[in-house]
């Protein structure tokens, strides 16, 4: 998958490529999605550092993420373009699940009803949203599978729009920024190598355990 990635990182594709990952792993949350943005920022942070250290890094090109980069075009990705990228069809991917569970009918809440773990987060998520609330939509965002849970919840539950599209929007903000910011400051301080890359993976993989945790825990009984 890295290698495919590094073909990519030089071309405009790549933002294609990451904005349908994104847009997608809301119905499919095996999709490397949150590993492709991080990827990419490493790209650009290799490209900047080449670009300032005049070509000091050429000795171990064969190493480094900008290398396949460089081979394709040279230019490394723009970090506000892959923000916004990532951002932006977050929310989109939000919204059609959200949708599509609002019309999803009977057949929808009797597949919700079986899963001991949606009827929780609808639960949960319902009572965050009526209180004016919805950091657990921000927290989902991380997780692994959070954010299917969470938007397939609000639209079973017909959640209105405006309570849910807000939070939605700095969840896809929060987690595109962290993941850019990972992979940024990874090559910035470790290097652009797979030793940098490896580091800012395993900090998003480390972010949704986290995430996840904090969803599993019982929710606070109202005093």
């Amino acid at each position: 998958m890295f290698e495919a990635v590094e073909l990519l990182t030089g071309s405009p594709w790549i933002y294609a490529v990451v904005a349908l990952s994104v847009l997608l792993d809301v119905f499919l949350p095996v999709l490397p999605s949150g590993v492709l943005v991080v990827t990419a920022a490493t790209a650009a942070a290799a490209g900047s550092t080449v670009a300032a250290g005049h070509g000091t890094m050429a000795g171990s090109a064969s190493t480094t993420v900008a290398s396949a980069a460089g081979q394709v075009s040279g230019e490394p990705p723009s970090l506000p373009v892959l923000l916004l990228c990532a951002a932006t069809a977050s929310v989109l991917g939000d919204l059609v699940a959200y949708r599509l569970a609002w019309r999803g009918g009977e057949r929808l809440d009797r597949a919700i009803a079986r899963s001991r773990r949606l009827v929780t987060a609808q639960e949960r998520l319902g009572t965050a949203l009526s209180r004016g609330g919805g950091l657990l939509v921000v927290i989902a965002r991380f997780a692994p599978a959070g954010r299917s849970v969470v938007s397939l919840g609000a639209g079973a539950a017909r959640r209105r729009v405006r309570e849910f599209l807000p939070w939605s929007a700095l969840a896809a903000v929060a987690w595109a920024g962290y993941s850019v910011g990972l992979g940024w400051f990874g090559g910035q301080w470790l290097g652009a190598t797979w030793v940098g890359l490896t580091v800012s993976v395993l900090a998003l993989f480390a972010a949704g355990s986290v995430a996840a945790y904090v969803m599993r825990r019982p929710a606070p009984k109202p005093a």
